[in-house]
């Protein structure tokens, strides 16, 4: 069977998934759009050629008889509206990041799809999709190099156009946070943030770079330096420091050049670029899953459990100190 799509937010991410889902992959096609920008929504059907209804009102699309599953790719404060309406429908939903602006809103959806006792919601956490973090997983998995005691990560981006306030927390490292219980299989417990020496290339009023420190459950300490503004490139990082052995995240390939009594290797600047297989990727498993009737991805426990990790390492950072996380027993519906 194919996969009818209703996706909420035509802009920039909401495209490139309707592209993806319309050029690249199987078993889905997209039949209904809505965006604030109608224009903007109708022009996206119109280029890309598709037969999709495009509708006025936003929440209609969620019972649109022709939409079997959703993609929510809208402002990050519209989320929990649409997602609790889809969990309401009975229809899977794909949400972009955030699953909702506070950890109460992510809380209010999880309570929904624990009455309904099924999980239909699934978090736009790609990182667990490359092709690197699943080799690293795989050889923890494998217990190659005994228990992890520390782990050192780093996400750096050449700049952040737009960023203010506390937005290297809550919009870069939550991807971090995610990738981080994925790979340990653990929660976390506190959290601290150390405020090094500010960049002058940052914007005005925004703090940059960030050291986020994490402690989980069973007692691996975790380094996370956030540098949004690191000028030189886009580059993700993580090491994992075990008993016997270290798993570091290999460098995306590229050509290597010897010329001019230099060895170079290219350095990427987009974000899509690191990631657009793992885009790729995490669609096509969401659209086979789907088809089932199933959710194997980030769930909304998991969308959940990265906000109050977020909410703790924002407290930190305006208290200073260490910020205790507080651990929830993850129902049974989310293990």
């Amino acid at each position: 069977m194919t996969l009818r799509i209703g996706v909420i937010g035509t802009g920039r991410i909401g495209t490139d998934h309707i592209q993806r889902i319309t050029r690249k992959l199987s078993g889905a096609e997209i039949t209904a759009v809505t965006d604030v920008d109608l224009e903007q929504a109708a022009r996206v059907v119109a280029e890309e050629g598709i037969n999709a209804r495009v509708h006025r009102e936003q929440m209609a699309i969620i019972n649109d008889d022709n939409v079997d599953a959703l993609i929510v790719a809208s402002w990050g404060p519209t989320h929990e509206a649409f997602v609790l309406a889809a969990i309401e429908a009975g229809k899977p939903v794909f949400c972009e990041k955030p699953l909702a602006t506070t950890a109460e809103g992510c809380r209010r959806i999880v309570d929904a799809e624990l009455k309904l006792g099924k999980k239909l919601v699934q978090v736009g956490f790609m990182r667990r999709y490359d092709h690197s973090y699943r080799l690293l997983k795989q050889t923890l998995a494998a217990d190659t190099i005994g228990e992890p005691l520390v782990v050192y990560c780093a996400h750096r981006a050449p700049m952040a156009p737009g960023f203010s306030g506390d937005m290297a927390i809550t919009d870069s490292s939550v991807h971090e946070f995610d990738i981080l219980r994925w790979l340990l299989n653990d929660d976390f417990v506190s959290a601290q943030v150390v405020l090094p020496r500010r960049s002058r290339l940052a914007e005005e009023g925004l703090q940059d770079p960030h050291l986020i420190l994490l402690e989980t459950g069973r007692g691996t300490r975790i380094s996370i330096e956030s540098f949004v503004n690191a000028r030189y490139g886009y580059d993700i990082r993580c090491e994992v420091v075990g008993e016997s052995g270290i798993a570091a995240l290999p460098d995306p390939i590229g050509t290597v050049l010897r010329k001019d009594a230099r060895l170079a290797t290219p350095i990427q600047t987009e974000w899509k670029d690191r990631f657009v297989a793992a885009f790729d990727t995490e669609f096509q498993e969401w659209i086979n899953a789907a088809q089932k009737g199933e959710m194997h991805g980030p769930s909304a426990w998991d969308g959940y459990m990265v906000a109050i990790t977020s909410d703790a390492c924002v407290a930190a950072k305006h208290g200073g100190g260490i910020v205790p996380i507080q651990r929830e027993e993850t129902p049974t519906l989310y293990r």
